[in-house]
């Protein structure tokens, strides 16, 4: 029986393993090499090997109540967008409220992980460390947690770029880029456009003579500002996801890419991509589409090769006296201290049972949080897999064979290959509601919405119609929080504190205004009835059945 658990990091999947693992009853010991939390989002001046790396101006880009904690409100008056500063600061208030840190070593590395003799019977695991006097010690573990992250070995490849070692200037990977001190007058290369590569193009520009912004495949680009000012996350809703379920993803790309263009033709700025906006997650970014207007930043494409201090592009066309390149090249990914034979390989990616799981262990006592990439935030989807993962090590939930996890993982793969643009780099995607709502059925927290249309309609409204926030997974089954149903009213007071800095008189709504929100009311609690049909036909007659008053 699982007590003793290894959880290996300390970043926002550690955190909530820990967490989750206390919740649960079981004993966590938390091993992290640095000498802090947070993993990813502690920054620090200058990068350490083998770990994530962040540059000191960097916003996340998912709204902060979609990436918060389930059980935890980020407080209201933090901005919807944090800097990496404050996001820190709510894991120590995390960390602090639920008692973590008293079970983390901190310079403390995991230096090999090794299932022990008897694991086909105990699933026990060997673990070596080495402690912060650089002293190897040994412990035995009932089962391990790895939560090492994904962005800590970054994917410099230059032998494809012909050239490079003529390179007259200098270069660097966006893991060592801390800010723009070394661009001042310079011409700076910015090979990539995922979020990185833009984040760097827009800053850089603000001081360089003149940015480069090359791509081999282009992005659709997406504002944070959405409509009326609020985060384009406020929009996720689970009425939104009934349509992308019902209507043809066809005209769904269509849609979405009108909308796009209507704000910034993309294929008039350079940026147009060969894959339909939802085959890839965008890049999030409000400033890139001036920088690129006012010619601050020059949208090329891929880099043919590098001539001393020139560098030359597919197209023919070339940039000179070039001083900087920085490649936005994505990251490889691994986990030096596990056995080889314990990972399975499916695709491009490694093949885990629900994300999670390696499918080819003899007993389920090895799980990988936080390994997934998705249109959603890490810190919900590390928090349902920790929770999944725990109830799975205490017994509550007990996994298929190998076989038939391996099949899963190979129609998963299949699926992923169909739906989305994968790459060696970028094996992985998910949709953020399907994924969380899969993992809550297997844990008993998935919200039922015809239960709260029938039992608690305000409720339901904000589900349904709402923001696809994490507190909907703490209404109801294991884990459940009392606070969930007033996060989730309060959710949207907590956008705007931060916003009212300045005082004004009170708004009148129009009627026009009640009856076009009577009328969505309508068309959501339409859909969802009509969604609740096609998928579970039984459910409606058999609860109506209930609801019908005993005859004599």
């Amino acid at each position: 029986m699982v007590q003793r658990v290894a959880v290996i990091g300390a970043g926002p999947s550690g955190l909530t393993s820990v967490k989750a693992c206390l919740d649960e009853g079981l004993e966590p010991t938390c091993f992290e090499s640095s000498d802090d939390i947070g993993g990813l989002w502690k920054f620090k001046e200058v990068s350490e090997p083998n770990r994530a790396s962040i540059y000191r101006s960097l916003t996340i880009n998912i709204w902060k109540e979609m990436m918060c904690y389930s059980d935890f409100p980020i407080p209201a008056d933090y901005p919807n967008y944090m800097h990496h500063s404050k996001i820190l600061k709510y894991f120590r208030m995390y960390a602090e409220h639920f008692k973590i840190l008293q079970h983390i070593r901190f310079q403390t590395s995991v230096k090999k992980v090794t299932q022990r003799p008897d694991f086909s019977r105990t699933g026990q695991w060997e673990v070596v460390i080495e402690n912060k006097d650089g002293l190897e010690e040994r412990h035995i573990f009932d089962a391990v947690i790895c939560c090492s992250g994904h962005f800590n070995y970054p994917n410099l490849p230059l032998k494809d770029f012909p050239g490079i070692e003529t390179f007259e200037g200098k270069y660097l990977h966006s893991w060592d880029y801390k800010g723009p001190e070394d661009m001042h007058g310079k011409r700076v290369v910015v090979i990539g456009i995922g979020n990185s590569g833009g984040d760097i193009a827009v800053e850089g520009s603000r001081v360089a003579e003149q940015v480069y912004l090359s791509t081999r495949s282009g992005a659709w680009v997406i504002r944070q500002v959405s409509d009326n000012g609020l985060p384009v996350d406020r929009f996720n809703t689970r009425f939104v996801h009934v349509m992308f379920k019902l209507l043809p993803m066809s005209f769904l790309n269509w849609l979405g890419e009108k909308k796009l263009n209507a704000m910034y033709d993309h294929a008039v700025y350079g940026l147009k991509p060969k894959h339909r906006l939802f085959s890839q997650i965008p890049v999030i970014n409000d400033d890139l589409p001036f920088k690129i207007l006012s010619g601050s930043v020059l949208v090329k494409p891929n880099l043919k090769e590098i001539r001393g201090s020139t560098v030359v592009f597919d197209d023919g066309s070339a940039a000179e006296n070039v001083d900087l390149i920085v490649f936005a090249t994505g990251y490889n990914y691994d986990f030096p201290y596990l056995p080889k034979h314990v990972m399975y390989k499916s695709g491009h990616r490694v093949g885990l049972y629900k994300h999670v799981f390696p499918p080819v262990l003899e007993q389920p006592t090895l799980a990988i949080v936080g390994f997934i990439h998705s249109d959603g935030s890490i810190m919900p989807q590390a928090e349902m897999q920790a929770r999944f993962v725990t109830r799975v090590f205490k017994g509550h939930k007990k996994l298929p064979s190998n076989q038939t996890m391996i099949k899963a993982v190979e129609k998963d793969t299949k699926n992923i290959e169909k739906n989305y643009v994968v790459s060696r780099l970028t094996p992985l995607q998910v949709d953020f509601l399907e994924y969380m709502d899969d993992l809550a059925k297997d844990i008993g927290v998935r919200p039922s919405l015809l239960w709260l249309l029938l039992t608690d309609f305000p409720l339901f409204m904000r589900v349904f119609w709402g923001p696809i926030t994490a507190y909907q997974y703490r209404l109801m089954g294991p884990g459940k929080w009392d606070g969930a149903r007033r996060a989730i009213f309060t959710q949207l007071d907590r956008l705007y504190q931060p916003l009212r800095t300045r005082q004004l008189g009170p708004r009148q709504s129009s009627t026009a205004g009640r009856l076009f929100k009577w009328s969505l009311l309508l068309v959501a609690g339409g859909s969802a009835l009509y969604y609740i049909q096609v998928h579970n036909p039984t459910i409606i007659p058999t609860l109506m059945s209930k609801l019908r008053p005993p005859t004599v």
